[in-house]
């Protein structure tokens, strides 16, 4: 099966009507033609030199995304775009070679790639875990096999119209919102740079009630955070946390033995990871011998809207969110 690629058309999607004429682009227009360039160092290069962002992070994050329009989608793939106003994805496949034309879609979307689309789906036909991996507000991204088998599944099927109750109505908007707000908020982590992530993990175990030690930055003791009641370890139960942010990148197997080769007996293990955790790993934690928790960025995501009322203000500043009241009725 083709890869298939995510590809937001704009900022709320207001580029949907002219990706509609058979494009998809994406911005960064100040680093000119990428055509030659083979590698991810390259397009780097290229972005540092136009200063757009100071944090390494979301550098990072804009080169990844960069390369994979560039370099990774290939003539063939499938590839989706949301229009908003319509409330319906277009499904297509990709038919040309990268291409840097400021004058198809607009001189801020110059990077282009032309698209044959063949379905226009309607986000209410999907099943609920195919609208939760899609609404991410990445500007690009891999769309899973589960999901693009969901798309062509209900591909040319007219969208349900079940009978609902103005109750379960406002229940079924209440839970877009939350779920467009967790993604936002997952958005906002994956901008933090290697160093503010470990801060917002540490932010997170005060707000649930423990004191907090952040190791120095370039120490390399397989431990990045220390946990306890009392803030020094002597108190249990003592969470030694390692976070890794590499947003492309799953945890392996080897890595989850160097933690927990790392844990005394009456450690408890955190492992936070912003690019999840290979199936391998998981199976290393479910095994060992000692207590070890996993954190991808869902669940981070989830710890943050659960604790945020508790957050002390180095937290709220790292990660400013604001409270969104609803009609209880």
């Amino acid at each position: 099966m083709p890869n298939a690629w995510m590809i937001r058309a704009g900022e709320g999607g207001y580029l949907a009507e002219i990706f509609a004429k058979g494009h998809v682009a994406i911005g960064w227009h100040q680093l000119g033609d990428l055509t030659n360039t083979k590698t991810a160092d390259e397009i780097r290069q290229k972005y540092l030199a136009a200063r757009l962002e100071d944090k390494k992070g979301a550098a990072s994050n804009a080169v990844a995304m960069l390369y994979k329009f560039r370099h990774a989608i290939k003539s063939g793939d499938w590839v989706l775009t949301y229009d908003r106003e319509k409330r319906e994805y277009m499904l297509g496949k990709v038919f040309s070679d990268y291409l840097f034309n400021p004058k198809l879609v607009g001189p801020e979307y110059p990077h282009v790639r032309e698209v044959k689309w063949e379905h226009h789906i309607s986000r209410d036909s999907l099943e609920p875990a195919s609208k939760n991996s899609l609404g991410s507000t990445l500007t690009l991204f891999a769309v899973s096999d589960d999901v693009l088998d969901n798309l062509l599944k209900v591909a040319g099927k007219p969208a349900p119209r079940p009978e609902q109750t103005h109750q379960e109505s406002e229940e079924a908007n209440l839970r877009i919102l939350a779920e467009e707000a967790q993604e936002r908020i997952k958005d906002k982590i994956i901008k933090l740079s290697e160093d503010e992530l470990p801060i917002l993990v540490a932010a997170i175990l005060r707000a649930m009630g423990f004191k907090t030690r952040i190791s120095p930055k370039g120490s390399d003791r397989g431990c990045d955070i220390l946990a306890s009641p009392d803030g020094l370890g002597f108190q249990e139960p003592r969470i030694k946390v390692e976070v890794k942010h590499r947003p492309d990148t799953a945890i392996r197997a080897q890595d989850l033995r160097s933690f927990i080769g790392g844990l005394r007996e009456r450690d408890k293990g955190l492992y936070v990871s912003s690019g999840g955790f290979t199936k391998d790993s998981k199976y290393e934690a479910d095994r060992a011998n000692v207590p070890v928790t996993l954190i991808d960025l869902n669940s981070l995501a989830g710890l943050v809207v659960e604790h945020y009322a508790k957050f002390d203000p180095e937290g709220q500043a790292l990660l400013p969110l604001v409270r969104i009241y609803w009609p209880n009725e």
